[in-house]
């Protein structure tokens, strides 16, 4: 396989792994509303969450060719794989649990961007460390996760729970992108 093909596969299982997460948020925030606070809930979730990715992905891309930067990357990939990790022997992969005020559609927008926040930085550095500086590939993640969190997040997440290997072997994937981003700086920092 071409080295393309396998970031490619690589980029698609972070995506199917991580990218769920944002939407299921969304999901549980609107599903407290009205139909029409509801529609908007979804629609500025989806859009901050659009806006944030974009943002982090070429910040991040950008910071994972400093030396030293991609060992950080890489740790803080670990981490996330420690996270998924409990989370699929836990078998808790959808159900997150998030408090907010039921009661301001304001207040529920500003909870999902914020969970946004925090969703979008594990994908994006995720998809930006498998794609090795390859910014069509980096690009076609980016637009992949921006798809799986619009349109198919309820799916993806139903496909994760009934098939758990398929979040083993995403985790596997983040797993090998963060250690290649460990091994690459410790190469050039020692």
């Amino acid at each position: 396989m071409t080295e393309q093909l396998i970031i490619l596969i690589e980029i698609i299982l972070i995506d199917l792994v991580l990218a769920g997460d944002n939407a299921i948020i969304i999901g549980m925030v609107a599903s407290n509303f009205d139909t029409d606070n509801r529609k908007k809930i979804i629609f500025w979730g989806i859009a901050g969450a659009v806006i944030l990715r974009i943002i982090f992905t070429f910040i991040a891309a950008y910071l994972l060719q400093i030396n030293g930067l991609r060992l950080i990357g890489g740790i803080l990939l670990l981490y996330i794989c420690y996270k998924l990790y409990r989370d699929i022997i836990k078998d808790n992969i959808s159900s997150k649990k998030i408090n907010f005020d039921k009661s301001n559609l304001k207040k529920a927008i500003f909870t999902v961007i914020l969970a946004d926040v925090t969703m979008s930085l594990d994908n994006v550095l995720g998809v930006a460390g498998a794609a090795k500086g390859h910014y069509f590939l980096l690009a076609f993640g980016l637009g992949l996760s921006i798809l799986l969190m619009a349109f198919a997040a309820n799916f993806t997440a139903r496909l994760i729970k009934k098939h758990t290997s398929i979040a083993w072997i995403g985790l596997a994937a983040i797993l090998i992108v963060s250690i290649e981003l460990i091994y690459a700086d410790l190469k050039v920092l020692l």
